[in-house]
């Protein structure tokens, strides 16, 4: 099935919403074909009033009729459920507790394939449920004595296949999620997991001008990068709930990093109320930087850094310091890197790092890069599980400063030293390995005690992560949004006007 753009009817006001304005009754509008069985359908749904306690707007899936689907619904009470509707007759599936306000765009998004069934609100995984009533089926919207504008209707398939009229074919391998997780999904410091930009305005940049303006700009936003843009060196700020995302396989930028944090204090010791927070990166090139890639400072905190690559520059690969903790770094190519991943100023940083510094390094590929994969200063919890190291020059992962790092289920194929305790003027920090596939490689240094980390998580067997691993990471291999530019797509027709 392709994917579909659906912008609807045009308002009085001019917005070009699809709008149920009244809330005296029930009201619900299908598209699609009845055939469609596996997919993703996601819209931007705001609640302009409900009329009365208990009432909700929805987000349809595999509708049978306007009496019998799968559906999304978001109610006046603070919740949010996942349901189904048989004839009339609802049953709720699953449900979570969320934020319901008036006036405020939500995006919902329904997952369904097989029996699987979830619901996501501004990219959050909240619900989720098994049920074999509905095989395929029509989208929809749906408001129960509510009003509501509705707007960027999107459907995907959940499988794609090749398009025989697109001569770039798909690429392989399951793309992982597309929700954050790891650190970056742990509620903690104010923030419920990590959200990016969603909610926000969609933006499309082609110019170092453009995207510059953009990343620093405040709300939340999208920012599709199209095409490689050369950026001034050194680096430059993203500012709060920002997505960052690279439009096919060859999108990013050359000259310049990213910088995602407040200026350099050394006085600050605990998370400043405007430290930078909620911000992704994916499917992005970084190229001969001017100094670091990408650098996360000054107790940033849920930054999601997924399915990017990068090359050689001037200094790191990607830096994270200065207090910054609650970061997923997930399915990345770090290609040829020296100074790969630094987490941890220095050694006389502790007042800011201690008890900080939570970081998840999962699914990613250190591809003969020479060392810091990662260099870990105070941070505990420290969380590096699920990669493959090949061929890394000087060493793996050091623990250093009495940082407490879990290395887990990982495949190191010749690599002489593959994780260690201290690291030239470091003293040494605590390491626990387990389950890891060491091919043609030494046999690492442990010592001391690590607690496990808070969040779930899956181990693959470890001498099965380098196929995995080298067919999912880096760029082009990413699902919503950003896999690869989107194709032009037949539209759907437009739908009635609800009543």
């Amino acid at each position: 099935m392709d994917r579909l753009r659906w912008q609807l009817v045009v308002a009085t006001d001019g917005s070009r919403v699809y709008r149920q304005s009244g809330t005296s009754s029930d009201a619900r509008s299908l598209a699609g074909t009845a055939s469609w069985t596996d997919y993703s359908v996601q819209a931007s749904v705001k609640p302009t009033a409900f009329n009365g306690s208990n009432r909700f707007v929805a987000l349809l899936a595999r509708a049978q009729s306007s009496t019998s689907y799968y559906y999304l619904a978001l109610r006046s009470n603070n919740t949010v459920e996942l349901k189904r509707l048989s004839g009339g007759s609802s049953t709720t599936l699953d449900s979570a507790a969320t934020t319901v306000t008036v006036g405020t765009a939500y995006t919902l998004r329904i997952d369904v394939a097989g029996s699987s069934l979830k619901g996501y609100v501004n990219g959050t995984l909240l619900t989720e449920a098994t049920d074999s009533q509905y095989a395929s089926g029509r989208i929809g919207v749906a408001t129960f004595n509510a009003s509501a504008n509705v707007d960027n209707v999107q459907v995907t398939s959940a499988a794609p296949g090749p398009d025989p009229t697109d001569p770039t074919p798909d690429p392989p391998g399951d793309p992982g999620p597309n929700v954050a997780d790891g650190w970056a999904s742990v509620d903690a410091w104010g923030q419920n997991g990590t959200t990016g930009g969603a909610g926000g305005p969609t933006v499309t940049v082609t110019t170092a001008a453009q995207f510059v303006a953009e990343a620093a700009s405040t709300g939340p936003k999208i920012i599709q990068v199209s095409g490689l843009i050369a950026l001034p060196g050194p680096m430059h700020d993203v500012s709060s709930d920002k997505t960052i995302v690279g439009l096919g396989a060859n999108s990013g930028f050359t000259g310049g990093g990213l910088n995602i944090g407040l200026p350099i204090d050394n006085a600050v010791t605990s998370p400043p109320a405007n430290a930078v927070h909620n911000v992704i990166l994916r499917n992005l090139n970084f190229r001969n930087w001017a100094d670091d890639a990408m650098n996360v400072q000054m107790f940033s905190h849920h930054i999601w850094i997924d399915h990017n690559t990068w090359t050689t520059g001037s200094d790191g690969g990607l830096d994270i310091k200065r207090g910054s903790s609650y970061v997923t770094v997930s399915y990345n190519h770090a290609d040829g890197t020296n100074k790969n991943m630094l987490l941890g100023h220095d050694d006389g940083n502790a007042a800011q790092d201690t008890g900080r510094l939570k970081v998840s390094y999962h699914h990613n590929f250190f591809d003969e890069t020479r060392q810091r994969n990662p260099r870990v200063r105070f941070g505990d919890q420290v969380h590096v599980y699920s990669n493959y190291y090949l061929n890394t020059g000087d060493y793996g992962v050091a623990a250093t400063e009495n940082s407490g790092v879990i290395v887990e289920g990982n495949y190191f194929e010749n690599v002489d030293d593959p994780y260690h305790l201290a690291e030239a003027d470091s003293g040494p920090g605590r390491l626990v390995a387990r389950n890891n596939c060491l091919i043609n490689s030494g046999t690492g240094e442990t010592g001391g005690s690590v607690s496990n980390p808070p969040y779930p998580y899956t181990i693959t067997t470890a001498c099965d992560i380098k196929a995995v691993v080298t067919a999912q990471a880096g760029v082009g291999k990413v699902g919503l949004p950003g896999g690869r530019p989107a194709r032009p797509r037949r539209p759907l027709p437009d739908p009635p006007r609800p009543p």
